[in-house]
């Protein structure tokens, strides 16, 4: 075989198994979704059994990681990919983890969910934790939508809707607080409350991290410690800029 010919087989085998692995990841970011929604839903709907079932299924999220994982380690070691490739490797790797992670929260919240559901309701039903999930899933999903269409705009968008996220638990844990003090008998419940919305928040960071790992995987460069604002203009003045 020619090495002309070589060249154009191994690249197309490794854009193939770039394309595999890159939908195992959006696979696994839809289950993740998947989930955190079941678990947000167990907790203002007061069902125990959904709870339950949504955390016994972390396994699945795990041996996602895993294979994909694997799979990586596997092009790594086969097709010893240079620049851009490398980067979308290495984006990859970071953003299993994170979804991982994003699974283990939502773990916590489907279990906490299913203890509240024994407990008597609030007259709101959790009406501003719920407003908190339903935020953070839509940063869930729109970092996912940013990874699958390589969009370092949308990703940026959903870099800074953490901040919201963030002024939304303060908010909550102060409220929870505050009920604590004026009330003796809520304590136990708002205690759990204030460990749901702790992983609500961190989930949000995770999103955050999986566009900043989009960012990364197009324009090659890492700005998890660099201001937003910074970001913002280095995108708009293209690929080859640097902030």
């Amino acid at each position: 075989m020619e090495t002309a010919d070589l060249m154009h087989h191994t690249s197309r085998r490794f854009n193939e198994d770039l394309e595999k692995v890159r939908n195992q990841v959006l696979q696994m970011g839809g289950f993740v979704e998947q989930q955190l929604h079941r678990a947000i839903g167990a907790l203002v709907e007061g069902d125990s059994r959904l709870g339950e079932a949504v955390a016994t299924e972390d396994y699945r999220v795990n041996a996602m990681e895993v294979a994909i994982d694997e799979e990586c380690s596997r092009i790594l070691a086969l097709r010893a990919p240079a620049a851009g490739d490398l980067r979308v490797i290495v984006a990859i790797i970071k953003t299993i983890t994170d979804l991982e992670r994003i699974g283990d929260e939502v773990e916590k919240i489907a279990y906490i969910g299913s203890r509240l559901a024994t407990m008597e309701r609030p007259a709101d039903k959790y009406r501003e934790v719920k407003h908190l999930g339903r935020h953070v899933e839509q940063m869930v999903h729109d970092a996912l939508d940013a990874f699958a269409r390589m969009d370092s705009r949308a990703a940026l968008l959903t870099a800074q809707e953490d901040r919201m996220v963030d002024e939304e638990y303060e908010a909550i844990q102060r409220q929870c607080m505050t009920f604590m003090m004026e009330d003796p008998r809520s304590i136990r419940r708002a205690l759990e409350l204030m460990w749901v919305v702790r992983a609500l928040e961190r989930i949000g960071d995770h999103a955050k991290n999986i566009g900043e790992y989009v960012i990364y995987m197009v324009h090659g460069k890492d700005i998890r410690h660099t201001a937003l604002e910074d970001v913002a203009r280095h995108i708009d003045a293209g690929p080859g800029a640097r902030p």
